[in-house]
Formats: structure tokens, C-alpha cells, sequence
């Protein structure tokens, strides 16, 4: 299927990466609660389709029981297949806390470098969908803690596309991140088979006064607010990370050292969030050169809450990425 001057979703795009992993490699396995056809094809269809082509093998469904779901991958991994487990929820990889961070993440460097673990964990979460505290989280920078995982958050179908064939193609494990309120947002199509680096952040705007830093849904808030003020006459530089772990340091130094000024967005939480390790890449190498501090912003340091009008207060803004350009832009 050619895929050349198409739109699609987040969704389907993770579906289509899929689909071309395993019909490139028979070493690719899927599985997950539900993610089988006969059981719809994952709750929100991302895997639909590919139990039927690939067989009931390659793509099984699982109990709910997501410390099995992550052993078996471990245990396949291991052994020289590709695994892509889903847990269904992010805040559900707690439960597998021990699997991911003790094991996964480590066997290469406890065996002298013989034995990778090439599998990359499917999860999807984010608030905005009244989904409650214990479904919502964006525990990214939990992961990013841990050595030996690479953690990936994309915001556009061409890049949850192209950044999903390169985890399953590396050789560790990887944490790949779908933002929920994403899956249905259309967006440029992938080209089939091309594959976006990991470590490699996207400069989404071009721009000269202030360069504001994010990932996942906050990059189509930041992209909104810059062509807001591009009409004030206000140039702002949006740099879309794509990959928490490992960082591209390079390419967020490069942006604020041409801009001077910088705001770090993400959804996960502002306090102890992936923004602090960024906010202190940019002030230990160019404090000198900067022409105010770098803003921080996140969401309130509570759980997701379930109320409607509470969880939009909970959530980073767009309003409050407008109100931290002013606020630096003011600063001579």
C-alpha cells in the first residue's frame, strides 16, 4: 500500500508499523491483552488486522497479567526473536516495574555484553479523556532514570511510524510511548520502510527570539502558540525531542544558543519531570550566553484527576506556553 500524499492518524500509523515489521522480519511477535483479531485487534484496534495476516504465533493475545506479558518478552528476546509487548496502559507497567528495571534493562551489562533484550513496550496513556488517576500518567522520566532503556514519546503519525520500526529494530529494550488523545489526530503519512534515528530530536519550527522544548501532545500546543505570535512579530523555535532517552543535547544547545531564551513543555508532571534534566543541560552549558532563565512547565504535582474541569486545570496549556514566551521575551 502506498502510503504518498495520504494523511492518517497516530493510530494508524502505529498499526501500518506493525503491519511492516513483521511482513520484514518472521522474528517479530506481538502480543498483549487483546491484541489478537478475535478479541478485536487491542481495545482501540491498534494491533486489528495483524493476527489475521500473521497468524495466531506471531500475534498472541494474553491474560491480564502484565508481569507474564513482559517475562515472556524478556524470555523470547533473549532467545533471538523481536518482541513488541503491549501493556495496555502505562500506569499498568508499574506492575511490571521489576521485569522492565531489573532485568530488561540490565542483562546486557550483567553478562559481560553477550545477552541484549531487543523488545520494545508498547503502552499508551495521557490525560484529557476523564480516564482517572490511575489510568492518565506520563511516567517517562521513571524510565529515563534507568540505564540500559531508551524511551521514546512521538507526536505525529510519520514519526510514531518511523520511530516505531527503529525500536523494534534495536537491539535494547525500548519504552515507546502513545499519547491517548493523539491516536485520532491526522497528520502527514510515513514513507513506507523509513526510519527516524533514535536520539535524534526534530526542529518542528524555525525561529529566532525563543526556543520552546517539548514532545508528545504539547508540541501541536507549542506549534499553535508560535503561529499565534508569529503575527505579534514573535519568533519562536519549536524543538520536538521525540526521543526522552537518549536526549539529543545537541540539537536543544544548538536552538537556544541561537535564541537565547527557552521553555521546556511536557504533560508529565513539572516537578522531577524530564524539563529539570533539560532546563539543566541548557544552564550548565550556556548560563553565559542566556538571556533569562529557562521556564519549566507541567502538570500540577497531583493525580489525574477524574472531574472534567479539574483535570484541564491539572493539564499544561497553551495559554501558560503563551505566557512563558511573553514573560521571557519581556526580559531584555
Amino acid at each position: 500500500m502506498s502510503t504518498e500524499n495520504k494523511k492518517m492518524n497516530l493510530l494508524q500509523a502505529v498499526n501500518l508499523a506493525l503491519h511492516d515489521a513483521m511482513e520484514g522480519d518472521s522474528k517479530v511477535l506481538v502480543f498483549g491483552e487483546d491484541v489478537a483479531d478475535r478479541e478485536g485487534g487491542g481495545v482501540i484496534g491498534a494491533t486489528k488486522g495483524l493476527s489475521k495476516q500473521f497468524g495466531d504465533q506471531r500475534v498472541r493475545s494474553t491474560p491480564i497479567a502484565e508481569q507474564a506479558i513482559i517475562g515472556a518478552a524478556i524470555g523470547a528476546a533473549i532467545v533471538g526473536y523481536k518482541t513488541v509487548p503491549e501493556i495496555m496502559l502505562m500506569n499498568f507497567t508499574t506492575v511490571a516495574m521489576d521485569m522492565i528495571v531489573n532485568h530488561a534493562a540490565k542483562l546486557r551489562f550483567m553478562s559481560g555484553g553477550q545477552t541484549s533484550v531487543p523488545m520494545t513496550i508498547r503502552t499508551m496513556t495521557g490525560a484529557g479523556m476523564a480516564n482517572g488517576g490511575q489510568h492518565s500518567d506520563f511516567l517517562e522520566a521513571w524510565f529515563a532514570h534507568t540505564a540500559g532503556l531508551k524511551v521514546v514519546v512521538p507526536a505525529t503519525p510519520a514519526d510514531a511510524y518511523g520511530l516505531l520500526l527503529s525500536c523494534i529494530d534495536d537491539p535494547d529494550p525500548c519504552i515507546f510511548v502513545e499519547t491517548l488523545p493523539l491516536y485520532w489526530t491526522q497528520g502527514e503519512a510515513p514513507v513506507r520502510g523509513q526510519r527516524i534515528p533514535l536520539g535524534k530530536a526534530n526542529v518542528a519550527r524555525e525561529g529566532t527570539d525563543v526556543s520552546v522544548i517539548t514532545y508528545g501532545r504539547q508540541l501541536h500546543d507549542a506549534l499553535a502558540v508560535a503561529k499565534k505570535l508569529e503575527g505579534e512579530g514573535l519568533s519562536v523555535e519549536v524543538v520536538d525531542l521525540r526521543t526522552i532517552s537518549p536526549l539529543d543535547t545537541a540539537t536543544i544547545l544548538a536552538s537556544v544558543r541561537k535564541t537565547k531564551r527557552a521553555v521546556v513543555v511536557h504533560e508529565a508532571t513539572k516537578k522531577f519531570g524530564p524539563g529539570a534534566e533539560v532546563a539543566s543541560i541548557i544552564h550548565e552549558g550556556l548560563f553565559s550566553e542566556l538571556k533569562a532563565p529557562v521556564q519549566r512547565i507541567g502538570a500540577a504535582f497531583s493525580p489525574v484527576p477524574f472531574s472534567k474541569p479539574l483535570e484541564t486545570a491539572f493539564m499544561p496549556s497553551q495559554a501558560q506556553i503563551e505566557a512563558a514566551v511573553r514573560k521571557l521575551v519581556a526580559i531584555a
